[in-house]
């Protein structure tokens, strides 16, 4: 049988063991591992290696030993309990010894669990799973989590008590790293609030996520806003070590300046302004630009607007031929003089 997404996310909680199998195929390699390793410990619990009640087997060793799975799926355990066989990064080379499996699978046998890449529709696996009447097949997609599967992962890690602004950041965050990435930051949240039965906070998530080329972008742009002159050269030598282009902290800084000028010209003031931005601004980074759009002003965002505008020009045009780097450093630094009070 076929899995939507939402039957496969409610399947993957709670799997039935007197199923013959289950096919979790993708084209994100994370992905596809973080639901095999979901629904593997909600089928046979925390210690079903430890009491050899999980057979793993590389999918491309069924090739040359295709009666490898049968032999696992027939084994008798020495521990009550469900048992399932893994067969990892399987391929289509490996569709006979899986379809054997499946036709001789009775109750009691170990269930087959396979992971596989990108499927096609002609799929020999992909088929017999989605025609079976006790196996489930299900595509995992590269889409950003839903809100119920934030939620779980956060109940997982013993997280509680998040308000609906930490909630709504953890959301924003999942939507921009990968899969493994969020994972990991979940972990390091667990930790870092063991024991502590306060709220989650913004800071807290930011004190454990990842920081990445986005976040030193926002560095730059943040000393550039608030005047600070000096500390422009050394930040923007680190992005550029980074791999971050001229016109990639061009576009980041124009990105910046308009949101700024959206803030500071709306009728209510910045501080209004700023609660119409999408996606959401939180935190301390909502404060932040609320104060850069204040200090700045409507009139002095649409200066800073223009002279982004026409580096931006200079940097594509085909005549150019001053470094590119050094073109956004002195429009930053020109930046970063208008932002001071006169």
């Amino acid at each position: 049988m076929k899995l939507s997404p939402r039957e496969a996310e409610g399947y993957f909680a709670k799997p039935d063991a007197d199923k013959t199998g289950l096919l979790i195929y993708g084209a994100d390699a994370m992905r596809v591992a973080l639901k095999r390793q979901q629904v593997l410990a909600a089928l046979l619990g925390p210690n079903a290696e430890e009491e050899m009640r999980l057979t793993r087997l590389p999918g491309a060793d069924l090739r040359a030993d295709p009666a490898a799975l049968l032999d696992a799926v027939k084994a008798v355990g020495f521990f009550p309990g469900p048992r399932a066989v893994l067969v990892e990064d399987a391929t289509d080379a490996a569709a006979p010894a899986i379809l054997a499996a499946l036709e001789d699978w009775r109750p009691g046998d170990a269930q087959v669990v396979v992971t596989a890449g990108q499927l096609k529709v002609s799929s020999k696996m992909r088929k017999a799973f989605e025609a079976h009447p006790a196996a489930f097949a299900t595509g995992i997609y590269d889409d950003p989590p839903s809100r119920n599967e934030i939620e779980r992962v956060l109940t997982q890690a013993g997280l509680k008590n998040i308000p609906r602004d930490s909630m709504s950041a953890l959301t924003e965050l999942a939507t921009g790293i990968s899969p493994g990435d969020f994972s990991q930051t979940i972990e390091k949240l667990s930790l870092y609030k063991s024991g502590d039965a306060t709220e989650l906070t913004i800071e807290d998530i930011e004190a454990c996520a990842p920081r990445s080329t986005e976040t030193a972008l926002d560095d730059v742009l943040n000393v550039v806003a608030e005047g600070r002159a000096g500390e422009i050269g050394p930040l923007i030598r680190r992005l550029q070590s980074q791999g971050t282009d001229a016109v990639a902290l061009c576009i980041g800084a124009t990105r910046h300046f308009r949101t700024l000028y959206a803030c500071a010209s709306d009728p209510g003031g910045a501080a209004q302004g700023i609660g119409k931005m999408r996606p959401p601004i939180y935190g301390k980074r909502r404060d932040r630009i609320v104060r850069q759009a204040q200090g700045w002003g409507a009139a002095k965002l649409q200066t800073a607007l223009t002279v982004l505008t026409d580096t931006d020009l200079t940097l594509r045009s085909a005549g150019q031929t001053a470094p590119a780097m050094a073109l956004v450093e002195r429009a930053m630094i020109r930046l970063a003089m208008l932002a001071r009070p006169r």
